[in-house]
């Protein structure tokens, strides 16, 4: 099965044997990303890979606050 195969069978909701990265942004906001696609502009590797319920589980554990980095800084400043 090829890479586009595979990511049109996870899309369909099909069994997920992809590998992914977890990712986060300027606003610490997190994402996962599969590994054979380039990271997107804006977005860095935190040192998480595995499979997508890993990464998840890894998100729900260090994703906290939901709310964007400046927002967060914004109404710590206005407190």
């Amino acid at each position: 099965m090829t890479q586009a195969q595979q990511t049109s069978s996870a899309a369909a909701g099909e069994a997920d044997d992809l590998v992914y990265t977890v990712v986060i942004n300027d606003e610490e906001q997190y994402s996962i990303w599969p590994t054979f696609r380039d990271v997107p502009a804006g977005w860095r590797e935190v040192g998480v890979r595995g499979q997508k319920a890993e990464c998840l589980a890894h998100i729900e554990t260090v994703w906290t606050d939901m709310r964007p980095a400046s927002l967060r800084r914004h109404m710590d400043a206005a407190a």
